[in-house]
């Protein structure tokens, strides 16, 4: 099982931005970032944690994708 410690959307963000990731488009609360034909949606509420499950396919998408 994958360790994953609670993030804020922000710091989730940082890291796509840093692992090449762009931003797309902002639609409401969520920011969708986009590589290689890739798209990755983070739900941005600023005072909140997002939830292990989002987290952890946000760690497999970025790893696959590169």
């Amino acid at each position: 099982m994958m360790y994953c410690r609670l993030v804020k959307a922000r710091e989730l963000m940082r890291r796509l931005e840093e692992a090449g990731w762009s931003l797309l488009r902002v639609r409401g609360s969520h920011h969708i970032y986009g590589k290689k034909g890739h798209t990755f949606s983070v739900p941005y509420h600023a005072s909140k944690d997002l939830k292990k499950g989002l987290v952890i396919r946000a760690i497999k998408t970025i790893e696959e994708v590169g």
